[in-house]
C-alpha cells in the first residue's frame, strides 16, 4: 500500500485538486493507494486568526469565518456536479456550523483554551479529506473517507500531542485490515487522546500522520506531495539559485527539518526511519520531476553539504557570572526552569570556561523564558552572583547540515570566512558532537546575505556573483560599463567571476535592479527607468539590500560622494574609485578608511588615483608588503600636463590653443586650472607617500606655480583661455630657456631627504623623464631594493579608457579576494 500525503498548496484551489486526482489516479493502477490531506492552504492560519478575534471579542471574526466558509463551498460547488452537491453541502454545513458555535462561545465568554484551539485547528484537514474524497467518487474512483481519531492516540498535550506509538501503531494495522477501497482519504493533523479528546500533532502534522500510517503498514514508501521540486538546498524565498537536493540520508533530513526546511515536519521522519521507509519529496505541480528521497544509505555523493537552512525570529539569553564556575547542577537548574515553562531550547553553546552559558529559543517564548529564568536564579541574582540576564532578539539561525562534516577539513572555517568577508557578525556558534550540522547564531536582517553567500561558496563554487553599485555615468563610468560588457562571458567562463550591475547612477537618476541591469544599455535603461537621484538614498537602498559581495564605484570627482566612503566600508561593502578627494584629506580621515575597510573585512582600493590604468599603487603596496623601504620618488603624474608641454613648442600652437586641445580631448578637467594649478600631482604624490608609510599632509608638499596668479583668479573658464592667451610671451619664453639648454619641460613630482614638492622643471636628455611621450605618466622608484638603478612603471597616464580598465583591474583583484 502506497501512502501520499498532499499539502496545503497543493489543495489550494479546486484546479489544483485536479492535479492531486490525476497522481491518485496514476499511483492507484498497480497499488492501493492511502491520501493523507492537508487543510487548503491559509485554512490553519485562518482558523487561528478567527479563534484569536473571537477570544478578544472582536467581531471581526465573522467576517473572516465568512470568507473560510464561501472557500469551502466554492470548492465544493466548482468540483462536483449538481446531483453531489447537495449531500456534500450538508455534510460540510455540519462541520462549518459546528466551528461557528464553538467560536460564538469563545467570543461570549473571552477565553481560548489550548484545548478548544486544537478542535477548530483539527477542522480544516477534515473539511478538505471530505471534499476531496466526495470529488474522487463523483470521477468514478473506489474511495473511502478514513477518521484519523479512530486510530491516532496521542497523550493530552493540546496543540503539541505526543503520539502514543505502540498503540496507535496496532490500532492503525487492526483498522486498515477491514479497508478494501483502492484510495483512502484521510485527513491530516488531527487526532484524539485516550478520554476521546479531540488532540492535533502539531503545526505540519499532517506529514506526521502520513509516516505513522506508512511505518505501522510497513508501505513500500511515503510520498510527501508539496509545491517544490524537493528538498532544497536553500530556501529558495531568500536563495533564487536554490535547487532540488536528489537523495539524503534521515539524520540529515532531520537536520534540515530542524532548522526551518518547511517542506517536511520534522517528527515525521522518525517513524519511517525506523522501518527504513524511503520518503520521497514531489512537486505536485510538476509530477515528472526526480524530487528528493530521504533513505538510509544514500549513494556516494561528491557534495560533502547537502544543505543550508534558516531558523529565523530567534532570542538569544546569554546567562553569564562568576558563580557559575564550578557549580554543579547550574545548567541542570537553567534547563528545568525553561522545560517546566514549555520553552523549547533551539542551540546550546557553553564556554569551556563555565563562566557563561548561551540558548537560542523561539522569540514567541522570550516573556516566559525570561521570568522562568528570573525565578530559578532569583538568589544569585540579587546578590549579584550572576551579572543580569542578557537578551537578543532579531536573531536567526543559520545552518550547513551533512552527515559527512566530521570527514571534511576546513568546513567550518570555510563557513565562518566567507560569512565574515561578507560583514556577517556571528553572535553564537554549535556544532554537536555528532558533527551533523554547524549552526551560527546571526542578525535576522543579515539572512538573505548569510543564505546566499554560503549556498554560492558551497554549491556554485565555480560562479562567484559580485554585486556593483555605479555612481558616475560620465566618459569614464560609460567606458568602465562598455569594458564590463565586453567582458562579462570571458570572465563567467575563465575566471568563474560573474559581474553585475546592481545599483546605477547619475546626477539626475537612480536605479536599482536584483536580477541585474544589462551592460549593454545600462545608461539609457537608467535614463528611462530611474528615480530621481538622492545620494543619501541611494546609499540606504544599496544597504537594505545587504548582496553579498557588494562594491560601490565612485567615478566622480564630487567631495559629497567621498566622504560616504566611510559608512560604505564600514558596512562591509568595498569601495573602488578613481576620485583622489578621500585619499587626500586629512591624514587620519585617510587612515580611518584603511582601517574600517580592514575591520569590516570590506576593500577600498583606488588604483586609478595615481597614473590612471598604470599599477602604480599595487606595486608600491608589493614592495612595502614585502618589506623594502621607499627612499626617493620622481614622477610625471599629469597625463594633460604632459600632453601639454609635448605638445607646445612655442613655434606652432599658442600655449591656451593646447590648453584647449587637451580639454576638448579630455585630458583635462573641465576646468584646467586644476591640472594647471598643479593641486591634481600634489594630491598624487601625497597618496604615493602616504601609501609608503610617511604620515604627510597636502600643506607638507611644497609647490611651484608656473602660470600667472591673475590667470588663475579669472572668474571663469572662459576668461581663463582669454588670460593665458594674453600671457603668451610667458609660456613662450619658458620654452625657450628650456631649448637653450636642450632640455624639455616636465611638471615633475619629487621626494627626497623626508621632503616633496612638485613644480615645472626642465629635464636634461639623459634622464628617464625626457623622453615621455603624449600623455604617458612615469614613475621611478628609489628603495632600498633598488638604491641606484630606479623601478620604473611608464605608460598612459590619462583618458578614460585606461581609467576604466584601472577601475575594472580593481574590481576584479576584489573580487578574487572575496
Amino acid at each position: 500500500m502506497k501512502v501520499l500525503k498532499f499539502g496545503g498548496t497543493s489543495l489550494g484551489s479546486p484546479d489544483n485538486i485536479k492535479k492531486v486526482k490525476a497522481i491518485v489516479t496514476e499511483k492507484s493502477k498497480n497499488s492501493r493507494v492511502v491520501v493523507v490531506a492537508s487543510a487548503f492552504s491559509g485554512v490553519t492560519n485562518q482558523l487561528q486568526e478567527c479563534s484569536h478575534l473571537a477570544e478578544k471579542g472582536d467581531d471581526q471574526y465573522k467576517t473572516e469565518l465568512d470568507k473560510l466558509i464561501n472557500r469551502h463551498l466554492e470548492a465544493v460547488q466548482s468540483l462536483l456536479g449538481a446531483k453531489s452537491q447537495s449531500p456534500l453541502m450538508a455534510k460540510v454545513r455540519l462541520v462549518l456550523n459546528e466551528i461557528e458555535d464553538i467560536l460564538k462561545g469563545v467570543f461570549l465568554i473571552h477565553e481560548l483554551s489550548i484545548k478548544t484551539l486544537d478542535r477548530i485547528l483539527g477542522s480544516g484537514e477534515v473539511l478538505s479529506a471530505l471534499i476531496i474524497n466526495e470529488f474522487f467518487l463523483q470521477e468514478g474512483m473506489k474511495s473511502n473517507l478514513l477518521d484519523p481519531q479512530d486510530f491516532i492516540i496521542t497523550d493530552s498535550e493540546f496543540g503539541k500531542a505526543n503520539v502514543d506509538m505502540p498503540l496507535t501503531e496496532k490500532k492503525i494495522s487492526s483498522y486498515f485490515q477491514h479497508q478494501e477501497a483502492e484510495v483512502l482519504v484521510c485527513p491530516g493533523f488531527v487526532s484524539k487522546d485516550l478520554q476521546g479528546n479531540n488532540t492535533t500533532l502539531g503545526r505540519g502534522g499532517s506529514d506526521y500522520t502520513a509516516a505513522l500510517i506508512a511505518a505501522a503498514l510497513d508501505a513500500p514508501e511515503l510520498e510527501i506531495w508539496t509545491d517544490v521540486n524537493g528538498m532544497m538546498t536553500a530556501n529558495p524565498k531568500y536563495v533564487k539559485q536554490a535547487f532540488a537536493i536528489p537523495q539524503i540520508n534521515y539524520e540529515e533530513a532531520m537536520e534540515l527539518t530542524h532548522f526551518g526546511a518547511k517542506v517536511l515536519y520534522p517528527p515525521s521522519v522518525h517513524p519511517v526511519y525506523k522501518k527504513g521507509i524511503p520518503i520521497y519529496i514531489k512537486n505536485t505541480f510538476e509530477p515528472e520531476a526526480e524530487g528528493t528521497k530521504i533513505h538510509k544509505f544514500p549513494e556516494a555523493d561528491s557534495q560533502s553539504i547537502k544543505g543550508i537552512s534558516c531558523i529565523e525570529n530567534i532570542a538569544l539569553f546569554n546567562l553569564s557570572g562568576s558563580s557559575m564556575v564550578g557549580i554543579p547542577y547550574f545548567s541542570h537548574r537553567l534547563f528545568e526552569a525553561l522545560a517546566q515553562a514549555k520553552v523549547s531550547v533551539i542551540l546550546i553553546t557553553q564556554a569551556s570556561s563555565e563562566h557563561s552559558i548561551c540558548v537560542a529559543i523561539d522569540l514567541e517564548d522570550v516573556k516566559r523564558a525570561k521570568l522562568a529564568i528570573e525565578k530559578a536564579f532569583s538568589f544569585e541574582f540579587k546578590q549579584e552572583m550572576l551579572d543580569p540576564l542578557f537578551i537578543e532578539t532579531d536573531l536567526a539561525i543559520v545552518a550547513l547540515v551533512s552527515s559527512q562534516l566530521k570527514n571534511q577539513i576546513g568546513l567550518s572555517g570555510k563557513m565562518f570566512s566567507v560569512l565574515g568577508q561578507n560583514g556577517i557578525n556571528i553572535k553564537a556558534i554549535a556544532q554537536g558532537s555528532s558533527e551533523k550540522n554547524i549552526s551560527a547564531v546571526i542578525d535576522k536582517k543579515q539572512i538573505k546575505k548569510a543564505l546566499n553567500t554560503l549556498h554560492e561558496s558551497f554549491f556554485l563554487s565555480d560562479l562567484k556573483r559580485v554585486n556593483l553599485f555605479i555612481v558616475g555615468t560620465g566618459n569614464v563610468g560609460k567606458t568602465l560599463i562598455d569594458q564590463l560588457n565586453q567582458q562579462s562571458d570571458y570572465l563567467k567562463d575563465h575566471s568563474q567571476i560573474d559581474l553585475r550591475i546592481s545599483g546605477i547612477a547619475n546626477s539626475r537618476k537612480m536605479l536599482f535592479d536584483l536580477n541585474g541591469i544589462p551592460f549593454e544599455n545600462a545608461v539609457n535603461t537608467l535614463l528611462e527607468k530611474g528615480q530621481k537621484m538622492n545620494l543619501e538614498q541611494f546609499l540606504e537602498d544599496m544597504k537594505d539590500l545587504n548582496l553579498r559581495n557588494s562594491i560601490f564605484i565612485d567615478n566622480t570627482a564630487h567631495e559629497v560622494v567621498a566622504n560616504t566612503y566611510s559608512d560604505v566600508l564600514a558596512s562591509s561593502i568595498s569601495v573602488v574609485t578613481p576620485n583622489k578627494i578621500a585619499c587626500t584629506g586629512k591624514y587620519d580621515d585617510y587612515k580611518n578608511l584603511k582601517n574600517l575597510a580592514l575591520r569590516y573585512r570590506s576593500h577600498f582600493r583606488f588604483e586609478t588615483n595615481v597614473g590612471a590604468g598604470l599599477p602604480v599603487i599595487n606595486t608600491l603596496d608589493d614592495l612595502i608588503k614585502s618589506g623594502d623601504e621607499i627612499l626617493g620618488i620622481q614622477a610625471v603624474l599629469s597625463g594633460s600636463l604632459n600632453f601639454i608641454f609635448n605638445n607646445y613648442t612655442g613655434e606652432g600652437d599658442s600655449f591656451a590653443e593646447v590648453v584647449k586641445q587637451a580639454q576638448e580631448e579630455g585630458y583635462t578637467e573641465p576646468d584646467p586650472r586644476i591640472d594647471l594649478s598643479g593641486v591634481d600631482v600634489k594630491r598624487k604624490i601625497l597618496i604615493l607617500l602616504r601609501e609608503s608609510g610617511f604620515e604627510m599632509e597636502l600643506d607638507d608638499i611644497d609647490t611651484i606655480p608656473f602660470i600667472p596668479e591673475k590667470c588663475m583668479q579669472a572668474e571663469n573658464v572662459e576668461q581663463f583661455f582669454e588670460s593665458i592667451a594674453q600671457e603668451e610671451a610667458h609660456f613662450k619664453k619658458l620654452v625657450e630657456e628650456a631649448n637653450a639648454e636642450g632640455k624639455k619641460l616636465k611638471y615633475v613630482a619629487t621626494f627626497e631627504n623626508g621632503k616633496a614638492n612638485t613644480g615645472l622643471e626642465k629635464i636634461a636628455s639623459d634622464r628617464p623623464l625626457y623622453n615621455l611621450e603624449g600623455k604617458d605618466n612615469i614613475v621611478l622608484f628609489n628603495t632600498k631594493r633598488y638604491p641606484e638603478q630606479p623601478l620604473v612603471i611608464k605608460g598612459a597616464g590619462a583618458g578614460a579608457a585606461v581609467t576604466a580598465s584601472g577601475i575594472f583591474g580593481d574590481i576584479i583583484r576584489i573580487a578574487n579576494a572575496l
